[in-house]
């Protein structure tokens, strides 16, 4: 549709303030770990490729972008080489990106010498935006073009278009250590950052319980970002039920009732509704689609597999398969991760009831550390799964992280009791079986921190490596780092 010129210019002169060499307001003073990488991504005049930042709805990409913008202004770059512009506005959606940058051309002509940059927010609302992507970065040298989108673009059959002309950076929900920094939480004092996980395992017992005792005092903020959850602008809410309302309404139910209509065509919004509140209710199992089907009369198999697919790619669940090869990998039943750990709480409406009920808790708790795992070893190109013994499923290891040619394992025990070497009989066997020397036990109570000379799984069986024992507020602000 053909919008006056006037009217697309006024929209796009509002949104670029710095043409006029006005400042970008209302950005917060701190900014997401992930904003070294897009800055990373701006200073590498080599890269061809664009960037491609991903996220659940409300996580934090406009203001990400924002503040690069706001970056790339300060160091002093022609503010007339620089276009914001987001395809959720009604004009600019009607329009179109090409009338779009037909008006941003005619107000600042392009200068061949010089490079521009584009950034373009949700993108998934422009007509085949991936072929369009792929002609720029293949002819269009001198445009550097960050895109943004709530929805997974390798639906669309862009796999093979995006190889090699764009890079993808996941923004999931704030980590533990971000969401202490919005909320202007300090830092207990005395408590060191940790680079990796792995220097615990040359501390001594004394050393154990000095960190102990300094980061006692995370566990109610830890607690407290469990039922606030990760999604900026509700976790600022001071009421709960606030907040978890401004969850429900905000995050989910524009992606149930909304997205999934608009993107991916989907009418039977009551179903997708319900399996997502069943998922919630489940968080952090083993999903069984028979037991599904069963307990959700109208629902079949490949109903709930295609709303499971469509799940992930709207950024609301992780999928995780079963570790190994082949037939055990295809065969394996899917374990389910919520995009945050907050959704569940919110969505059951449990508020603080959450922190009262063991099995809900530890749910929570799993997947917040899952978040923080899986943030943390993305840009080495790890692969996510879980392991059960073939011979008893209930001897099992929570997530394991692939990382190269090294398997690190981690198991998550959130409860009031000691944890000894007795309870983690299963970490111990898949320890022995893939010769693993190195794991992890998340806990609850702090006196656990510390490190257990792992034995195999039988008795008798002599020395297989270590396990440390980290509590689970400490590994999860350690990981934000």
């Amino acid at each position: 549709m053909e919008i006056p010129k006037q009217e697309l210019f006024a929209v796009l002169q509002e949104f670029n303030p710095w043409w006029s060499g006005q400042p970008i307001t209302d950005l917060p003073g701190w900014q997401r770990s992930a904003a070294r990488q897009v800055w990373e991504w701006v200073e590498n005049r080599e890269t061809r490729r664009a960037l491609l930042l991903t996220g659940a709805r409300q996580v934090g990409k406009t203001t990400l972008l924002r503040q690069t913008i706001a970056r790339l202004a300060s160091a002093g770059f022609p503010p007339g080489n620089i276009l914001y512009a987001t395809f959720d506005h009604p004009l600019l959606k009607l329009g179109g990106l090409e009338s779009v940058l037909r008006a941003w051309e005619e107000l600042y002509p392009l200068d061949e010498t010089q490079p521009r940059f584009l950034f373009l927010d949700e993108i998934q609302y422009v007509p085949e935006w991936q072929t369009w992507l792929k002609h720029q970065v293949d002819f269009r040298r001198l445009h550097r073009i960050a895109v943004t989108g709530s929805a997974n673009p390798l639906r669309d059959g862009a796999t093979e278009s995006g190889v090699g002309r764009w890079e993808t950076i996941p923004l999931p929900t704030l980590s533990f250590g971000e969401y202490l920094h919005l909320r202007k939480v300090e830092a207990p004092d005395g408590l060191p950052t940790r680079q990796s996980l792995r220097e615990v395992f040359d501390w001594s017992v004394a050393d154990c319980a000095r960190i102990a005792n300094l980061a006692k005092p995370l566990t109610a903020h830890f607690h407290d970002y469990l039922l606030r959850g990760g999604f900026p602008e509700p976790a600022l809410e001071n009421d709960l039920s606030r907040c978890q309302r401004l969850l429900r309404e905000d995050v989910v139910d524009k992606v149930l009732k909304r997205d999934m209509t608009a993107f991916y065509g989907v009418r039977r919004v009551l179903d997708v509704e319900r399996i997502f509140l069943y998922l919630c209710y489940h968080d952090g199992g083993i999903l069984d689609i028979p037991t599904l089907c069963q307990h959700l009369e109208g629902v079949n198999r490949q109903t709930a597999l295609n709303f499971l697919e469509l799940f992930e790619a709207a950024h609301l669940i992780y999928r995780l398969k079963p570790y190994g090869y082949g037939k055990e990998v295809l065969r394996g039943r899917d374990k389910i991760y919520l995009a945050d750990a907050a959704l569940p709480g919110a969505m059951m409406l449990l508020g603080r009831k959450l922190l009262t009920q063991p099995d809900r808790l530890g749910a929570a708790v799993e997947t917040a550390f899952f978040k923080h795992v899986y943030t943390r070893f993305y840009g080495t190109s790890p692969q996510f799964a879980y392991w059960q013994d073939r011979k008893n499923r209930d001897l099992e290891v929570d997530l394991i992280a692939n990382v190269g040619d090294r398997a690190v394992p981690f198991e998550v025990k959130y409860q009031d009791t000691d944890v000894q070497l007795s309870k983690l009989k299963g970490l111990r066997l898949f320890m022995q079986e893939r010769g693993v020397t190195e794991a992890y036990a998340i806990t609850q109570r702090w006196n656990d921190l510390k490190v257990l000379q792992a034995k195999g799984a039988a008795d008798g069986d002599g020395p297989i490596g270590k396990i440390a024992v980290l509590p689970a507020p400490l590994a999860c602000y350690w990981m934000s780092a």
